[in-house]
């Protein structure tokens, strides 16, 4: 049997990994270190749970709606299509989400390069155009390969919410920059944090299998 390629979408999370302005940064303390004498390595982190690649809760802006631990997981597994956009006015424009009917998944390389340890406030931003014809399209999870899916001046946060009320699940900090344009299948499952507005995720795409 064929070895399916994986390309690993994922950002490094670690103390260079950059945090949204304000929010708690990646830090790590060692309880027990082997060449301190103790039997085995074991260390403490703290993180907010936005930093590096992460899936956002319906709960992060929507005080009714359901935490991570409650999301349903077939949405972060499947078949997805990965585009590469030119951006439009900082955002993804939404004549190339209307592209993709019938598709349930799709992840948006907007960057040829990526820079985990960078913040960079002018990113590219979904917008609420897009978020509605996502919603409207029917995809059950999109992607992007910065920040947030809203800008980072955004007040109402307005992408997020259409996209979270329609029932379209939401990754965020990818790293798409070796991924060329395509259908994969996507393993990006969030962690079961019990009420948490969000949750750090190991984000794959594997090469589809012979039909």
């Amino acid at each position: 049997m064929k070895r399916r390629r994986i390309w690993d979408i994922s950002e490094t999370l670690g103390p260079e990994t950059a945090t949204w302005p304000g929010d708690s940064p990646f830090t790590r303390d060692w309880v027990m270190r082997i060449d301190a004498g103790n039997s085995c390595n074991v260390s403490t982190v703290h993180t907010s749970v936005h930093n590096g690649t992460h899936g956002d809760a319906p709960m992060h802006f929507l005080d009714e709606g359901a935490s991570i631990d409650q999301v349903p997981l077939d949405a972060y597994l499947g078949t997805c299509v990965v585009v590469h956009v030119e951006p439009e006015g900082g955002f993804v424009p939404e004549h190339v989400i209307r592209r993709l009917a019938g598709e349930e998944r799709a992840l948006f390389r907007t960057n040829a390069s990526h820079d985990e340890r960078r913040f960079d406030e002018e990113f590219c931003a979904f917008g609420e155009a897009a978020a509605r014809a996502a919603v409207e399209l029917g995809l059950r999870l999109v992607g992007l390969d910065t920040p947030s899916i809203d800008h980072f001046t955004s007040k109402e946060m307005t992408a997020h919410k259409v996209l979270l009320r329609g029932g379209v699940a939401i990754l965020e900090n990818l790293d798409l920059s070796a991924v060329p344009e395509g259908h994969y299948e996507l393993i990006a499952l969030p962690l079961k944090i019990a009420g948490s507005d969000a949750s750090p995720i190991r984000a794959v795409l594997r090469e589809l299998g012979d039909a």
